[in-house]
């Protein structure tokens, strides 16, 4: 199967690897850019796209540029969404453009007679605002907004993907909506500019993460994460559907276990020991990030992705080979200095 694709936010982690798969798979893709001086270095990244590619600027906030992107579409991928690596100063900075940038790519994406709307959410959306403990999500579950815990980026994308289903149920008529859930996104890049997800990594090699935080995510690898994109893309009868996608929930020091296995002496300044909690309290105090994560502190997320196995065929590449191609790809960019 092949036709035309708007894949927003292309010149993002996720977006690039997306319209790369596409583009081998015989699609043409349309995609969006908020900055138009990232179309160069996103066409050099994907190489001679034979002419199969068309780059529009438009922005969440604004409707200019969207009625043209999707001209033309019968499939839209819409993995942009706003992250920023420090806390932004009122947490609807990134709600807001969240919420209005998916409603909007909807409206535009239905008025140009699209048919499949694949949105790319978060397991933010899904396993946030539960206490201390071990907890085991599916589909079914849904981030608990009344938890003070809950931090402005999980939000906005629980936020974002609750808004786009209630927009589908009420004015979606003839669009099969699926969303992607990932988790921690981690994988090779392209270069400097890359996801926020990938500063872990980046800290624990470059010994600016001198002791470990009780902190822990459920990876995924980025080019798994645009082949589960394109299986929902393609494969019929999905409207409704959502798919969590993340493999096994590792602490920050079994990733860094696996970097000093896995690398030797290149992964010399990696931490081999545990912050105490009283610390990253205490570190809270004058650093607003890790304010926002001081509450999932002790937390474990166990994530059944049998759904997207058994229904989509989905499989993942190993966490270690992640977390290893991540660093080694960081460090072959000069991004770490060794």
């Amino acid at each position: 199967m092949a036709g035309t694709v708007l894949v927003t936010g292309g010149s993002g982690y996720i977006g690039g690897e997306l319209i790369r798969q596409l583009l081998d798979r015989g699609w043409t893709v349309h995609t969006t850019i908020r900055d138009s001086a990232k179309e160069r270095p996103l066409r050099v990244q994907l190489g001679d796209t034979g002419g199969r590619l068309k780059v529009f600027q438009a922005d969440l906030m604004s409707d200019a540029g969207w009625a043209e992107a999707c001209a033309g579409c019968t499939h839209v991928a819409h993995v942009a969404s706003p992250i920023q690596t420090t806390p932004p100063k009122h947490e609807d900075d990134m709600i807001v453009p969240a919420r209005e940038g998916v409603l909007r790519a909807l409206r535009f994406a239905k008025a140009a007679g699209v048919t499949r709307f694949v949105q790319t959410s978060s397991m933010a959306a899904v396993a946030y605002g539960r206490p201390r403990g071990v907890h085991t999500l599916t589909e079914a579950d849904w981030t608990n907004l009344d938890s003070p815990d809950v931090y402005p980026y999980v939000k906005s994308k629980t936020i974002a993907e609750r808004a786009a289903r209630d927009w589908i149920a009420a004015e979606g008529a003839g669009i099969e909506f699926v969303s992607v859930n990932p988790g921690m996104v981690l994988g090779p890049v392209e270069s400097a500019d890359f996801s926020a997800s990938v500063e872990a990594i980046k800290q624990l090699l470059d010994g600016s993460m001198p002791l470990a935080p009780d902190l822990g995510f459920a990876l995924v690898d980025n080019r798994d994460i645009a082949d589960l994109h394109v299986k929902c893309l393609e494969t019929p009868g999905l409207a409704g559907e959502r798919f969590l996608a993340a493999g096994p929930f590792m602490k920050m020091l079994e990733v860094g276990a696996v970097l000093r296995a896995r690398l030797g002496d290149k992964a010399r300044k990696v931490p081999t020991r545990r912050m105490p909690d009283w610390m990253v309290t205490v570190l809270g105090l004058f650093n607003p990030g890790v304010r926002s994560i001081k509450s999932e502190l002790g937390k474990v997320r166990q994530i059944g992705t049998t759904h997207a196995q058994d229904r989509l065929g989905w499989t993942m590449r190993p966490a270690e080979q992640t977390i290893v191609d991540c660093a080694e790809s960081l460090i072959e960019r000069g991004v770490v200095k060794i």
